[in-house]
């Protein structure tokens, strides 16, 4: 069991780093492709690409024996596709209105959002440290969510992104109830239901339809920072849970603010370092949880 869990906590440091790139690629993207197109095409990206995986494991007699989806986890499928329709539409809207290194580093806030679902709805034990955790990224969360903190004033932007995390802290919850079934399956449903909701909402509010370059960058995109990376986050959920995972996947936002200064030029604040320093420390007790109450 611990060789397991050791595999596990890579799987989330690999998830982490697989959703790094998707907050600065796709401020770049929304230049020029509309806020729900460029969720729809996030999870589009994603569904289609395991969707191949599968069809090559197939054919090269590779696929696992993983449990597929029945009828009892219908509830928490449909809450996960739900959510994940909610969830980008907050992101996308976020980061046109504010940097990408602020929605990377407040992409943390889903630590916070995970683990008090987790212990309050589905009844996962959080240690001290966890909790500490939780105080510290929930209090940069606050700097970073105003626009001016002489005058407090909130960042709007900075509020959808938090709106995101919440949707994401439920929808891990969902996952984790769904992390015994096959992730392949589980990603594909995610990709192609959410995906589909997604560009509806699209149409309906009368967005144009990108060129195919853009499409098909906002696709390889989703493949890759959501279809890859919710594949092995949910493989860790297998074996550390909702809360534990999220910890793990703590890693993301600083990888991501590091890629956002490289490709958007963003200087950062004497606010945002402040805020910086309290991620990384909140990151490191979420890291040293020992699951000791």
């Amino acid at each position: 069991m611990r060789e397991k869990q050791k595999q596990a906590v890579f799987f989330a440091i690999l998830a982490a780093a697989l959703y790094a790139i998707n907050a600065p690629i796709s401020k770049l993207l929304l230049d020029k492709v509309p806020t729900a197109m460029m969720a729809a095409f996030l999870y589009l990206g994603a569904g289609l690409g395991l969707a191949l995986i599968e069809i090559i494991q197939k054919k090269t007699n590779r696929a696992g024996k993983e449990k597929p989806l029945t009828k009892k986890e219908l509830p928490y499928t449909i809450g996960m596709v739900v959510l994940d329709i909610a969830a980008p539409l907050f992101l996308m809207a976020g980061l046109t209105m504010t940097t990408a290194a602020n929605a990377s580093l407040l992409n943390n806030f889903e630590i916070v959002a995970t683990s008090v679902i987790a212990l309050a709805i589905f009844h996962e034990a959080i240690s001290r440290r966890l909790w500490i955790a939780i105080g510290l990224v929930t209090f940069a969360s606050m700097i970073l969510s105003f626009e001016d903190i002489s005058s407090f004033s909130f960042s709007i932007g900075s509020v959808f992104v938090l709106l995101a995390c919440i949707c994401w802290g439920f929808e891990n919850n969902c996952t984790r109830m769904l992390s015994e079934k096959s992730p392949v399956e589980i990603v594909i449903i995610k990709g192609f239901c959410s995906g589909t909701g997604s560009f509806l909402i699209a149409l309906i509010v009368g967005e144009k339809i990108p060129g195919f370059g853009y499409i098909f960058g906002a696709l390889a995109l989703g493949f890759v920072a959501y279809g890859l990376s919710i594949f092995f986050y949910i493989y860790a959920q297998r074996y550390l849970g909702a809360a534990k995972t999220s910890a793990y996947y703590a890693i993301s936002p600083f990888i991501g603010v590091a890629v956002s200064f490289v490709i958007c030029r963003e200087a950062p604040t004497p606010w945002f370092l402040l805020a910086l320093f309290l991620m990384i420390l909140g990151t490191y007790f979420a890291s040293k949880d020992d699951g000791t109450l």
